[in-house]
């Protein structure tokens, strides 16, 4: 008798969906977009901001269809496979597993980063690295326990950022904002795009618990839609009233932009700003693990259809919990901590998310003609235009990233060709063993 395929437990509701697809951003609000000041000022990372935003409005409504037509752990490699066949599917996933290992650790360093500015004792690698065996310990209970973490968690994340937003508005000014406000031209908002991606990348990790949500159909364009119109209010709150309140240049270079905001406008020694920074870990923990979750469900769908090594696919019996997957991601995030920066781990970040947006509205529209009897429960509003809308700016972000970052560009390509390669060889080597 065959064995019974690695299941996930049932466990997720609306209100889920909606901290998991905030929580899984909201930390991008707290730090990393504010690296697009430093390449284009303060006007033209509000461009690209607007720019990305309809990217990202466009994209989610459009890729809420594939996520309802299939609720698979695998997201968009599911989708892609489906649609472009092994190859397509080889090349979603390892955009994906890239956005979502490597967003990990970029978190890590923040958290250590605030956690060292409330205690200069505490040192940031090693603090970074903590947090990550904690997080992921947690998420080794079950994914009705870490969905609970991460609704705790984005709740008081949310409450934080109005705070803040109450805080810093009066001190607005905006000549503040205006001044040397596009200081590199028109051709810094192209160089400002992945910092500006930062502020949503991530939401489409919902995909990933698609099979443990009750009643998919229903609930995931609920949790998509309501996650979505939260973070762009958040978005462009956090970024336009950050950049009125002193010269943007004091902010645009450091991982705990908001606590130095508050710094700057209470006083440093005042009990708000050290508060501000200590519950200001709030927001990065919930997207620490809400992105723990959708890259353990990542690694555990490429291993259950052949992708990676079958062990990675295995499943807790009580908790229903992919603990291989959980361990292994946790270490590849721990290396990445120890070999690089920040603002590097935040592009190639990003340029995972782009080329798996690319490659999930290419599968929507091959899909609509390739299997239109697919029960679609929800369909996207203006097809075609929203999908082309998300394609077109997705391809137009991807240029402007390989264009200024020439060297990462080439480290993630050549990752995915040597991943394409090996997965090759190995099916080469599974059609020799069964002839």
């Amino acid at each position: 008798m065959s064995e019974k395929p690695a299941t996930l437990k049932k466990a997720i509701r609306p209100v889920h969906l909606w901290a998991i697809s905030v929580g899984l951003v909201i930390s991008g609000e707290y730090f990393g977009w504010n690296y697009g000041w430093g390449v284009a000022g303060t006007v033209g990372f509000l461009l690209a901001t607007l720019v990305v935003t309809l990217l990202y409005v466009t994209f989610i409504f459009s890729f809420t269809e594939l996520t309802t037509a299939i609720p698979n752990a695998g997201g968009p490699f599911s989708y892609a496979r489906k649609a472009l066949g092994p190859t397509g599917g080889l090349i979603a996933g390892y955009a994906t597993l890239v956005e979502f290992l490597l967003a990990t650790p970029a978190i890590a360093f923040a958290l250590g980063n605030y956690l060292h500015f409330l205690h200069p004792g505490l040192p940031v690698l090693g603090t970074a690295i903590g947090v990550y065996l904690l997080l992921t310990g947690i998420n080794l209970l079950g994914i009705k326990e870490s969905a609970a973490f991460t609704l705790l968690f984005t709740l008081l994340a949310v409450v934080e950022l109005l705070v803040y937003f109450g805080i810093v508005a009066p001190h607005f000014k905006m000549e503040n904002f205006l001044k040397d406000a596009l200081p590199f031209g028109y051709s810094g908002v192209f160089a400002a795009l992945p910092f500006a991606v930062w502020l949503y990348v991530c939401i489409e990790g919902v995909a990933m618990v698609a099979e443990e949500v009750k009643n998919p159909a229903r609930n995931i364009p609920i949790g998509y839609i309501s996650g979505i119109l939260t973070l762009v209010v958040l978005a462009l709150a956090v970024m336009l009233l950050t950049g009125g309140i002193t010269n943007w240049q004091r902010l645009s270079a450091i991982d705990y932009p908001l606590p130095e905001a508050i710094g700057i406008v209470l006083g440093k020694d005042s009990g708000i700003t050290k508060v501000f920074a200590g519950i200001g870990l709030f927001g990065l923990i919930a997207s620490f693990n809400g992105i723990i979750i959708s890259y353990s469900r990542q690694i555990f769908a490429l291993a259950r259809e052949g992708y990676l090594p079958s062990l990675l696919a295995a499943v807790g019996r009580k908790r229903q919990a992919p603990y291989n997957a959980l361990v292994v991601g946790a270490l590849a995030g721990i290396v990445a901590l120890c070999i690089s920066r920040t603002d590097q781990l935040v592009v190639l970040s990003v340029l995972g998310a782009i080329v798996m947006y690319i490659v999930s509205m290419i599968s929507l529209f091959v899909l609509r003609k390739k299997e239109p009897q697919l029960e679609r429960p929800f369909k996207t509003p203006f097809y075609p235009w929203f999908p082309a809308i998300a394609l077109g700016l997705s391809v137009i972000t991807l240029g402007a990233i390989i264009y200024y970052n020439r060297l990462l560009s080439v480290i993630f390509f050549a990752g995915l060709l040597v991943t394409w390669i090996t997965y090759l060889i190995i099916q080469k080597q599974k059609i020799r063993q069964l002839s």
